[in-house]
């Protein structure tokens, strides 16, 4: 377990209520996790880094086979839920808990520039995700970057905490090296900039 300072002590909308450029960005996340997922009856998911209330995978919940969420700490209501795993921890130390080539998609958005160990958890969503399934993975941008501080250090509109807890940005050259040396095949590789350009998103296919 690390112990680094850096390291989170709270999920994303935990301690705050979601702003409206958070929001606008769940939307748009929500809106391509149906193109990822496709007909949603007998996958099985995990939302890594999913936040307190797992607000993107919530809505498909009901329609899945099984779900499993892992943050720092997650809502009470989302361990009533019967298909639902809930995993509590550090990242990428905690996805121990979950067996190898078990899940069919792997989402990990907006999250790996907030851990310590970026290239660990690479190696854990690659490690976790069964063969024919999907690992798609969102970033910030550099462009992002300068978008998102603005945001929130000079207008207010997204909680300045976030932006102090981010360990890097990720344009698509930065991404694609780290992909590899996670164990993806570049050729089942899509990476583009995407949201405005403001954010990197991969898309990678583990081979059947």
């Amino acid at each position: 377990m690390t112990t680094d300072p850096n390291a989170r002590t709270a999920s994303f909308g935990e301690e705050h209520s979601l702003s409206a450029v958070d929001r606008f960005g769940n939307y748009l996340s929500l809106r391509s996790l149906k193109k990822w997922l496709g007909d949603p009856s007998g996958k099985r998911i995990i939302d890594v880094g999913c936040g307190f209330d797992a607000r993107l995978v919530r809505p498909v919940i009901a329609e899945t086979e099984h779900v499993t969420l892992a943050d720092v700490s997650l809502s009470p209501t989302l361990k009533e839920i019967a298909n639902v795993t809930c995993i509590e921890g550090l990242l990428p130390e905690s996805l121990d808990l979950v067996g190898d080539d078990t899940q069919d998609l792997a989402m990990c958005i907006s999250v790996l520039e907030h851990v310590v160990d970026d290239k660990g958890l690479l190696r854990q969503l690659r490690r976790v995700t069964a063969p024919g399934g999907t690992v798609v993975v969102n970033v910030p941008s550099w462009a992002g970057k300068r978008a998102l501080e603005f945001s929130a250090f000079k207008l207010g509109w997204s909680p300045a905490e976030e932006m102090e807890d981010h360990k890097r940005y990720y344009d698509p050259r930065d991404l694609w090296p780290l992909l590899v040396e996670a164990g993806f095949t570049p050729s089942r590789i899509s990476l583009r900039r995407h949201k405005f350009g403001l954010n990197t998103i991969a898309v990678c296919r583990i081979a059947p």
